[in-house]
């Protein structure tokens, strides 16, 4: 599956953003999909991932309570509806489908798939 992200941007602490991830193939093409994120000088971070079987949710501890992740089935498209953002949550923001750290995340223990990684989309959070 290929993906396209779009919807970061520069915004103040405390501001919104939402993320955007449309899946070129079939939504069915995947079983788990989600965001990662990647900032300069630190280790790449599992931010949420959703499960297409059963729809299982989870989020990094960092960001549970300010993010939100949701699908649109008939769009193909996966969002990342990030609430009261703070400096620390700058970042490149990735969306991955089938990663292994996020099959992990959503407890997904069926075969392995090949993994699709979009290309990043910038989040700025700055005063």
């Amino acid at each position: 599956v290929q993906l396209q992200a779009s919807g970061g941007g520069s915004v103040q602490p405390g501001g919104s953003l939402r993320l955007s991830c449309v899946a070129s193939k079939f939504t069915y093409d995947y079983e788990v999909i989600g965001w990662f994120r990647q900032a300069p000088g630190k280790e790449r971070e599992e931010v949420s991932c959703i499960s297409r079987s059963d729809d299982y949710i989870a989020y990094a501890d960092s960001v549970k309570g300010r993010f939100t992740i949701s699908r649109d089935n008939a769009k193909n498209t996966v969002y990342l509806q990030m609430n009261s953002l703070k400096p620390e949550d700058t970042a490149v923001y990735y969306c991955a489908a089938d990663l292994p750290t996020l099959a992990v995340m959503c407890h997904f223990r069926g075969p392995r798939r090949v993994s699709s990684v979009g290309q990043g989309t910038l989040v700025t959070v700055s005063s």
